[in-house]
């Protein structure tokens, strides 16, 4: 049973797999950082410095607080900005990803488009197939006869 399990966890695709998840959870960190540090403060600006992630509505009287965190040690509340940065967030992972794959496919189809360079075949293998095909068609040389030259 040892052996089978080793060989289930080392075969290629079981590698392959754990690559791509730590891949993925390092371009994770890359995107959620384009996110936070490029995009959400370009958003901010053209809202006019709006921070969505402190907008909620109470859903108690005893709720009295003004940010979000103070707010849920009183009572019960929606967050939705919490949620509309997060939704936010998504949109522009989202966009970010469906570049990356468009640039991925279009490298891909390029490489697929280029044509087949012919194999180069080196001139004493064309000389020895020139004397394969004289001799397979009878044409070659009688004995005494310099090939060429007709003698």
């Amino acid at each position: 049973m040892l052996k089978e399990f080793r060989e289930f966890a080392l075969k290629g695709n079981m590698v392959d797999l754990a690559i791509g998840i730590i891949i993925g959870a390092a371009f994770s960190g890359l995107v959620n950082s384009v996110v936070a540090d490029l995009f959400m403060p370009i958003i901010g600006l053209i809202t006019g410095g709006v921070d969505f992630t402190n907008k909620f509505v109470a859903l108690s009287s005893n709720v009295t607080a003004t940010s979000l965190a103070q707010a849920r040690e009183q009572g019960p509340v929606l967050a939705y900005g919490n949620f509309i940065t997060l939704l936010i967030n998504f949109v522009i992972v989202a966009f970010v990803l469906f570049l990356v794959v468009k640039g991925m496919n279009r490298l891909k189809r390029r490489e697929e488009a280029k044509p087949a360079e012919e194999k180069k075949v080196p001139r004493e293998e064309e000389l020895l197939e020139e004397i394969r095909d004289l001799l397979a068609s009878g044409r070659g040389a009688r004995p005494g006869q310099v090939p060429g030259i007709g003698l």
